[in-house]
Order: C-alpha cells, then structure tokens, then sequence
C-alpha cells in the first residue's frame, strides 16, 4: 500500500519535513504495577528506574509529514501496523504533540510550515528497536519516547507547563516518560485533582549534575554523577511474554491485595530512600532496594489471581547466584580487615516483567560479575536453538565500560568464590563445563542521557545523503528493513 507516495519535478521539489531521534530504554528499580487511571495511563505508585546507555540498546524513529500524504502510517521494525492510525496510543502522542507544535520559521522569521499546516498534515513514522521487543526490557518505553521526542523535533513543540511532553509520552506507553530523561529518574502518580497533569516524569537532580532533557539546551546527563554504575543485562529468552503488562496489571489491580499494602504503604518510603541513595551514591542501599523492591513486584504478581509467571527456573537460579556472590564477600569482610566505607553488596538483581535479569554493579566488580555469570550460564553452543549464535555473548559496543579480552576469562577453579556459589546453586550446575545456552547474551552498559537528535526538523529535499533516517526523503515512505 504505497499510495502515500509524493511526486515532484526539479523545481519544484517533494515538500517533506522529517526528523530523526534516538532514545533509551530504562529499567525501573522501584516498579510501578497497576493503573490509578485507565483513561490517563497514570500509576497506582511512584516508581525510580535508571536510563541505560544508547550504545547497544535504544529505539530509533524517524517521523515525517507532508501535504501530500494522505494517512498517519507507522512501520514498526520494518513492517507496516496496519491500523496504527486508530490505535489509542498511537494517537494520544501524535495529537498530544501537534497541540504543542510551533510554526517553523527562517532565520529571517519568514514561515515555513504554520501552526495549522503541522495540524492539518498527515505524519508518517518508522521506527525500529536495537533489542528484543516485549520480552521485559521495557522496548515500549524507548519506542513511545523516541516517538515523542522525534515528533517535538519535527513540530518544534513547547510545552505550556513543566513535564508536559512526559504526560503525553506516558500515554503511549507509561514507563516512556522516565525514558524522556537521562541518568537516575522518577515518575511521579499525580492526582485526579489536578486531571493527572501532575503524572510525570522528572530527574532527581544532584547538584553540578543536570539530565538531558528534549527540551533543554544542556546535554549533560546523571551517568556524570555515578560514572562507575554498570549494568548487565542477562537475555533469558527473547521471546513475547505470555502476559502482557497492561493485562497483568488490570488484573492484580483487580485481585491483590498485596498491591494495595503495597502502593501505599511501602513504596513511598522506598522511593525516599533511593533517591537519597542516589545522590549519595550509596550502592548498599541501592542495591538491597533494587532487590527487594524487584521481590515485591514479582510476589505480586504471584498474588495476583490467577497467577502471574513472568520469571523462570533460569531467573531464580540467577537469584540464587547473586545472592551468593554477595553473601561470599560479605562474609569476607566480616573475617577480614575491615575497609572503612566499604560496600557489603556488590551486584543487585531487578527483573520487569520477563525472565530476562538487569544486575547492577559498579566498575571495579564487574570484570568478576561478568566471568562469574559466564561460568554459570556459557555461551549457547553451536547447535543451539538461539538465532544469535552469529553475534557475540558478551555485547557491548562501548569498549571503555568493558573489561579487555573479559570474555576469554575464566574463574579459577580451585576458587573459594566459586567453591560457595556451587554449593548455593542447584546439582545441575556442578558439572563442568555448565549447562550452556541457560542465557542467550548479556549486554554490558551503563546508566546513559535522554534522548538524542540524529536529524533535526528538516526539508527532506535538503537531507544529506549520509543522514540517519528510515523513511526515504523522497517517498516518505519506509527504508528500514530488519537485517
């Protein structure tokens, strides 16, 4: 269905506007489960999650508009949603967006596109993830914030009140609005009260540290204020959950009570806390919240009727490895010299809803965490049913993060540490080597900025050759195929 296409001669040439943005996934270390409101997406609670690195892991959406195009489009990883133009997601961000739109002016101030032309003008949008999609790694939230943040680019959108992009953002997807924001982030319930203008997202600020912000001139983001904080992200499976989180969450709003006792009574506490922890760069309280809090979401969904199973025997044996890891070198320390200041945790474990781990960590541990997973949980073999044997185990594209040649390292046998992790997993992990293929890839990141614009709002006619886009300038059509 290729009717949108736009035609033209040389001198007279494609009117096209398109622009191009990346953003970040984020993974939530106090969680949000359940909708206060339906209609507004708003949360029952509030929650803390920590924007990653775009290296490996982020969404990339090119959006464009033009008089000639005859319908809203989307192509999603390289294939058209037929329908996306109805979808109440889908529709809340584009109009959320146009509401805020400005007219795009010449240096002179002579107008281009005026307010009622970027309303009037149909909008194409292409947009495809660098990691797997609904498997609770919160693919959603960099879609619908590279949504939002492309299509402020393209329309030049202000917002008439602080936050009010992340109000929209939340729309499509809730976790999105933390994804409009860099470094350590909250999202804050809002009230009826106030229509829930007062659901959004908003970094907690350190002092000399500011948040990239879509709509601030300052690039600096929260990675600067905790610079050694790493993330590995252990990819049990792939694949599309079996329940999805909006399903999930109707239906523990409807049956838990646990959930209840829990918005209400422990998060707020909880949230407090971490915050302070962040900005003290206290990794034992970050990290035996992260925990705890990531226990809690999932003895929820367990309470939930009927049940909800989003971990697997994978993600509890990563449990158990964690837990040992920490309780090996807390134990140390207990028999050994005391290091004043020094952490009793090491590694925190989080899982959303999937089976696929995020464990935090801080550089000097990581080369470790990392040889300690990879003993426990190999690389799939050869005649593995995993299709990303031709890619490597240990992703990262950002070699300064990563440890050198950590790949090829082993821990050594005879390892007191490993000796107390054996004995702390299952019989099945004794053998040597270890059962492979248990962990498909892990990704080694780190906490990263908010949004990041490829190609401003532009006259596709004058594009480069070399730009980043999906949709061709000349068609508005998409150009992205999944390789």
């Amino acid at each position: 269905m290729d009717d949108d296409k736009v035609t033209g001669d040389d001198e007279a040439p494609c009117k096209i506007y398109m622009a191009t943005v990346t953003a970040p996934t984020n993974i939530a270390v106090i969680k949000y489960w359940g909708k206060a409101s339906v209609e507004y997406n708003t949360p029952t609670n509030a929650s803390l999650s920590v924007t990653l690195d775009q290296t490996d892991l982020r969404a990339v959406t090119t959006v464009a508009t033009s008089p000639s195009f005859t319908q809203d489009r989307l192509w999603l990883n390289g294939q058209e949603e037929e329908g996306a133009c109805k979808h109440k997601r889908f529709r809340a961000c584009i109009d959320g967006v146009k509401r805020l739109a400005t007219a795009k002016k010449e240096g002179d101030g002579t107008v281009l596109v005026s307010v009622e032309e970027w309303q009037q003008w149909k909008v194409h949008v292409s947009s495809y993830n660098t990691f797997p999609t609904a498997a609770g790694l919160a693919s959603s939230a960099a879609g619908y914030a590279a949504l939002v943040a492309a299509l402020t680019e393209l329309y030049q959108a202000k917002e008439t009140f602080p936050g009010e992009l992340t109000t929209i953002a939340r729309q499509g997807s809730g976790s999105a609005c933390r994804s409009l924001f860099g470094g350590f982030v909250a999202w804050r319930p809002g009230t009826a009260e106030n229509e829930w203008k007062d659901s959004i997202a908003e970094p907690i600020v350190v002092a000399n540290s500011s948040n990239n912000n879509i709509n601030s001139d300052k690039t600096r983001s929260g990675e600067e204020h905790w610079p050694e904080l790493r993330a590995v992200i252990l990819v049990v499976s792939a694949e599309r959950k079996h329940t999805s989180s909006t399903t999930g969450m109707q239906t523990s709003v409807a049956t838990s009570p646990l959930l209840q006792f829990r918005s209400q009574q422990v998060v707020p506490e909880r949230i407090q806390t971490m915050e302070q922890a962040w900005r003290d760069k206290d990794f034992d309280t970050f990290a035996m919240l992260t925990m705890k809090d990531s226990n809690q979401f999932h003895a929820t969904c367990l309470d939930t009727y009927p049940p909800i199973f989003y971990l697997n025997d994978t993600s509890r044996d990563i449990i158990r490895l964690i837990s040992a890891y920490n309780e090996f070198y807390a134990s140390q320390q207990q028999d050994g010299p005391k290091t004043e200041g020094a952490p009793k945790l090491r590694v925190a474990y989080t899982f959303d809803a999937g089976p696929n781990a995020v464990l935090y960590t801080t550089a000097p541990h990581l080369a470790e965490l990392v040889q300690l997973v990879s003993h426990f949980f190999p690389a799939p073999t050869s005649n593995s049913t995993t299709k990303n044997d031709e890619k490597p185990y240990i992703r990262s594209s950002d070699i300064s993060i990563l440890p050198p040649l950590v790949a090829n390292q082993r821990i050594a046998g005879d390892s007191p540490l490993l000796k107390h992790c054996i004995n702390a997993m299952p019989e099945s992990y004794e053998g040597t080597p270890a059962s492979s293929g248990k962990v498909q890839y892990m990704y080694v990141t780190k906490a990263g900025p908010g949004p990041q614009v490829l190609l401003p709002s532009s006259l596709a006619s004058t594009v480069p050759a070399n730009a980043v886009t999906n949709l061709d300038p000349k068609s508005g059509l998409n150009t992205y195929t999944r390789s």
